[in-house]
Formats: C-alpha cells, sequence, structure tokens
C-alpha cells in the first residue's frame, strides 16, 4: 500500500515540479536589485528635487524626481518647468528611451521627419538613437519626462546647472558625448 502511495505522490508531483522550475527562475530574475533602497517609497514635494538639489537648464527648473540611483538605473524621471520659451538643440540619445507628459503649456516635438504639437494630457514617445528636439511655444509650461534606462542624465542636467559660462561648440559636443548622447543641430527657433 505505501508502495502504491509513493509511486501515485511521484507521478502527481513529476509535472508540479516541471513547472515550479520556470517559475522559480523567473521569480529569482524578477527580485529586487539589491542596490535599490531599502525603503519602500519616498516623496519629493513640489518644486523640489530629489536630493534638495536644484539643476537647471538655462533659467527653467529641470528637478530630478526618481533618480536612477533609486531604480538600479532602470528608470529616471524629471520635472521641467518652463519660464521661457525654447527648447534643446537637435540630438539623440544613444541608449534611452524618453516619454514627456505635458501638465501645461503648449509644446512642439520634432521626432525624426515628424511635428507633433502636444498640450496639457499629451504624451509623446521618442525612441532611443532618432533624432529629436522639442520648444516650449507658450510662455510657461510643464513637463514631466522619463528616462529609461536612466543613464547619465542627472550628471548632464548637473553638469549644464553648474555651468554659468557658455560652452564652445567642440565643449558642448563632449558634454553630450560624455553623458550618452550626441549633438545634431541647433534648437528650433523660438515663436513669438
Amino acid at each position: 500500500m505505501k508502495r502504491r502511495h509513493f509511486l501515485a505522490s511521484a507521478l502527481l508531483a513529476a509535472p508540479t515540479a516541471a513547472f515550479a522550475a520556470p517559475l522559480l527562475s523567473l521569480a529569482a530574475a524578477t527580485e529586487p536589485d539589491e542596490t535599490l533602497p531599502t525603503s519602500s517609497s519616498f516623496v519629493v514635494a513640489a518644486g523640489e528635487g530629489r536630493f534638495g538639489e536644484k539643476t537647471l537648464v538655462g533659467p527653467n527648473p529641470n528637478d530630478i524626481k526618481i533618480s536612477g540611483q533609486d531604480t538600479g538605473g532602470a528608470l529616471a524621471v524629471f520635472e521641467y518647468a518652463g519660464v521661457a520659451k525654447g527648447g534643446p538643440s537637435l540630438h539623440l540619445h544613444l541608449a534611452q528611451d524618453e516619454i514627456f507628459y505635458v501638465v501645461a503649456g503648449e509644446y512642439l516635438f520634432v521626432v525624426g521627419d515628424e511635428q507633433r504639437e502636444l498640450g496639457p494630457g499629451d504624451t509623446i514617445f521618442l525612441p532611443r538613437q532618432v533624432p529629436h528636439t522639442w520648444t516650449q511655444l507658450t510662455t510657461t509650461g510643464k513637463l514631466l519626462y522619463f528616462l529609461q534606462p536612466a543613464g547619465k542624465m542627472e550628471d548632464f542636467f548637473r553638469a549644464r546647472s553648474g555651468n554659468a559660462t557658455p560652452l564652445t561648440p567642440a565643449q558642448r559636443e563632449q558634454l553630450f558625448a560624455d553623458h550618452g548622447m550626441k549633438t545634431l543641430g541647433p534648437p528650433l527657433p523660438i515663436k513669438s
């Protein structure tokens, strides 16, 4: 009797073991990175940066809201508060996708050969290695944008913030290259 019970149990357990191995390896692959903070959440207040620091793009605050340090390098989130019209030069990211969400204001995005006007509530995806730029069309505006993976964008904005004197074209190109980007042309013209 015990032998029959053992054989029946073994036969029933075999399929379970066969399905369990891939699930266990999947669970191990999705375990949190041990370099992530132990805290399960944090809050970054309105108008503040993740580490209490302020980064600027020209006169425009560009706060780090979620750092690559928080996500094991998987994601970085920024809040751009546009207080002046304009935008970045035409460029591309070698290894990062970007997602922009318009909170306030109107923006013109150029992505490859496409031009898109966005307003509050609109979202646009910018794939890596595709030339792009944007310009703020209204006097004020606000964007939330996400970089995946985080890359070196936080350091890029820190370097730009601390730079009071204009960069030479060679210095600008080197700064972009050091942070995983390539400059391709000037910013879009500012419309009155």
